[in-house]
């Protein structure tokens, strides 16, 4: 019986808290983070619980979950599909999510001073879109969600600087037009094949793939989720969303967001498409796979030119993700498993490169690179330590898990014969180093001109944030070192 509901559970438990939250706060404040923090770790245990039972599942031959809504058969009515990939990004998504939130207990700064429940009924709205998305087996539904998510994160963006509202402004509108885009391929699509369940159309598009429709469509659908994604050129808003939002909102939503946006990008491309047989009739996945290359490059020098560390950390997503969407667009098992395993590592490294920013802001009133020095080694050495395990997994160097999710990619080059994209992945590298190894060199060697460090009193944060942040670098080792397990696992999740 668990088991049937199990697709189900996720969104009426984010519902639950999300209104528990709004009731508890009008008398509690204090009572808005634990109880999103615990929406949170509900949705992490039943991501793990359904990924166990997928993974069983599988092995006897079935393997999906399907729940229909209402007691309405599909494709007339609404279903959630839990199947391997979905269950690895559930558990992706919310198990950071709820560090996250654990994590900013002791850090409700002076923009959520007023009304916490507010903030955090936005932030658990924010995850019950990213939970239905990634859920969802209707293409019209899917958009439903994504709304969901979108509104609540405009108004999480907003809540910041003086000029974060301008910043989630001009999100609002990139967004809207992206979401319209998306939406308008969808009626195209449901025009030719009288479907939006995602199975149904699945079976129809080799019928009609020659159809110039399809490719309008298509093109319309990717571009539409691209700019979610930040996808290359459709960037605009990011930088600028992750730099004047408050810290807890953009260590929630630059390690989960954009990668949920990804994942519409696989299912759409290779679950519901077919890009495999529809390639040989509209190459679209090799300019997909340009366009991420050229985006790797162009986030890691903008991240090089940035003095602002949320700002450097913002345009290094623009890079990230485009790993990712290269795996994606290269379509072999290696990169594909390159790319999903990039997914886990970017959103656990950028979750703790965010908490740490936030670490040194609440400290020291700004994350100015300029002001870095080796003082912040003595008065922040737990914070500087974990900052350093999660930049060496950026850069891809080993013992660290950034390094084989990047060499399965750089496998994946190989194996489709793009040595442009292999040449991009080796240079990025070399490009995070220098941004990355920029600030540690200011951290840990003192400069002649400089004053002792040791002299410097200690002035960390709260073992309530330390131990957060410090628990998802030490999973990067941890991942590091028995990879070759989980790339094996997501390897058997492309589809054939």
């Amino acid at each position: 019986m668990i088991e049937a509901n199990l697709p189900a559970m996720f969104v009426v438990s984010y519902i639950s808290v999300a209104l528990l939250i709004v009731l508890a706060g009008v008398r509690v404040k204090q009572s808005a983070q634990p109880l999103a923090t615990m929406g949170a770790l509900v949705a992490a245990l039943l991501s793990f619980v359904g990924w166990v039972v997928v993974q069983a599942n599988t092995d006897a031959g079935f393997p999906a979950i399907r729940y229909g809504f209402g007691g309405w058969a599909p494709p007339i009515g609404i279903e959630f599909v839990l199947d391997g990939l979905s269950a690895f990004f559930l558990m992706v998504v919310n198990g950071v999510a709820a560090v996250v939130l654990w994590h900013s207990a002791g850090n409700i700064d002076k923009h959520l001073d007023a009304h916490p429940p507010t903030f955090y009924a936005l932030a658990t709205l924010f995850l019950l879109g990213l939970n239905g998305m990634i859920l969802t087996g209707d293409l019209f539904n899917l958009y439903v969600f994504l709304e969901i998510s979108s509104l609540s994160s405009y108004a999480l963006i907003a809540i910041g600087s003086r000029q974060a509202p301008l910043a989630a402004f001009r999100y609002l509108i990139l967004g809207t037009v992206g979401g319209t885009l998306y939406l308008i391929g969808v009626g195209f699509m449901y025009a030719m094949t009288g479907t939006l369940n995602m199975i149904d159309m699945m079976a129809i598009i080799p019928l009609i793939a020659q159809e110039p429709g399809v490719l309008v469509a298509l093109l319309l659908m990717i571009i539409g989720i691209g700019v979610k994604a930040a996808l290359f050129p459709l960037y605009g808003w990011l930088p600028e969303s992750y730099t004047q939002t408050n810290s807890i909102s953009s260590a929630l939503i630059a390690p989960i967001g954009t990668k949920v946006a990804a994942y519409v990008m696989i299912r759409i491309l290779l679950y519901v498409f077919g890009a495999t047989e529809l390639n040989a009739v509209w190459p679209l996945s090799d300019a997909i796979a340009l366009l991420a290359g050229a985006g790797i490059l162009f986030g890691s020098v903008m991240a090089i030119l940035q003095k602002n560390l949320k700002r450097m950390l913002a345009f290094s997503s623009i890079s990230q993700i485009g790993y990712i969407l290269m795996g994606v667009a290269l379509m072999n098992p290696l990169a594909f498993a390159g790319a999903l395993f990039h997914v886990l590592n970017h959103a656990l490294m950028k979750a703790t490169l965010f908490m740490v920013s936030s670490h040194l802001e609440r400290q020291e009133g700004s994350v100015d690179i300029r002001d870095f020095n080796d003082s912040y080694r003595v008065k922040y050495p737990w914070s500087m330590a974990t900052f350093t395990l999660a930049a060496i997994s950026m850069i891809g160097l080993p013992p660290m898990a950034g390094f084989f999710s990047k060499w399965m990619l750089a496998l994946g080059t190989i194996e489709a014969g793009h040595w442009i994209l292999f040449g991009v992945i080796l240079s990025s590298s070399l490009l995070n180093a220098v941004y990355f190894f920029g600030i540690l060199e200011k951290v840990y060697l003192r400069r002649s001109g400089q004053k002792e460090a040791s002299k410097d009193p200690m002035n960390e944060v709260s073992w309530g944030m330390r131990l957060p942040a410090l628990m998802l670098a030490l999973t990067l080792l941890v991942f590091g070192f028995f990879n070759a397990p989980v790339l094996e696992v997501l390897q058997s999740l492309f589809p054939t």
